[in-house]
């Protein structure tokens, strides 16, 4: 048994180094505190590990076609698709800025959208457990094959917990150099426009090749 969950979890391992999810956090989290930064890339990952579970008990009692299955990468591409648009749109409209002030002795820099400086913390954060769900869902059908191989068919929360690990091990090193971006190469109008146009682009490409694929 012990054996079967490291093998799930390398698999989770390999699994997060897929450029959609990576792509799907960057959106997210560029720009962010390390603080948010790092609690996007955990709820991410617990929302891929939930969404796995679920698709797997479902499938254990209803058998959903591959055609259905298969809505969960065209939701996926699309949704990273439609943030490149977004991301892309706001850096050709100016309205990405950044707002440096001293809080208690420090710099402290703030990255916002819009005309106003607004806190969407709450926001951010369900609609990347959000987005965890909907990229577990893409890829629900090879990680069922390959779990359900290991565990004889039978996909129980413990197995879900190891390729979660293996997951959140990733998203949250991945997190830690966007924080390291954020925080050090961030600090003037042109880099936070450069960052967020490469997101943007990087979006547009991911997003249509999931979707094209």
């Amino acid at each position: 048994m012990e054996l079967s969950l490291l093998l799930i979890f390398w698999y989770g391992i390999l699994h997060a180094f897929g450029p959609d999810h990576l792509t799907a956090i960057t959106d997210f989290s560029i720009g962010k505190e390390k603080k948010k930064t790092m609690l996007i890339t955990v709820l991410f990952a617990i929302g891929h590990g939930l969404s796995l579970f679920l698709f797997a008990k479902i499938l254990q009692h209803i058998d959903l076609s591959e055609e259905i299955l298969g809505y969960g990468d065209l939701i996926s591409g699309g949704v990273i698709l439609v943030m490149g648009v977004y991301l892309l749109y706001m850096v050709a409209a100016g309205q990405i800025h950044l707002n440096k002030h001293m809080h208690e002795g420090k710099e402290h820099i703030h990255i916002y959208f819009g005309r106003e400086h607004k806190h969407e913390n709450a926001v951010v954060e369900s609609s990347s457990f959000t987005m965890g769900l909907l990229m577990g869902a893409g890829g629900v059908r090879g990680m069922l094959v390959t779990l359900g191989a290991v565990g004889s068919g039978n996909v129980d929360m413990m197995m879900v917990a190891a390729f979660t690990a293996g997951v959140m091990l990733i998203f949250t090193g991945f997190g830690l150099v966007i924080s390291y971006i954020n925080e050090n190469l961030l600090r003037s109008v042109r880099n936070v426009r450069v960052a967020f146009a490469t997101a943007g682009a990087v979006s547009l490409a991911v997003g249509s090749s999931v979707l094209l694929g």
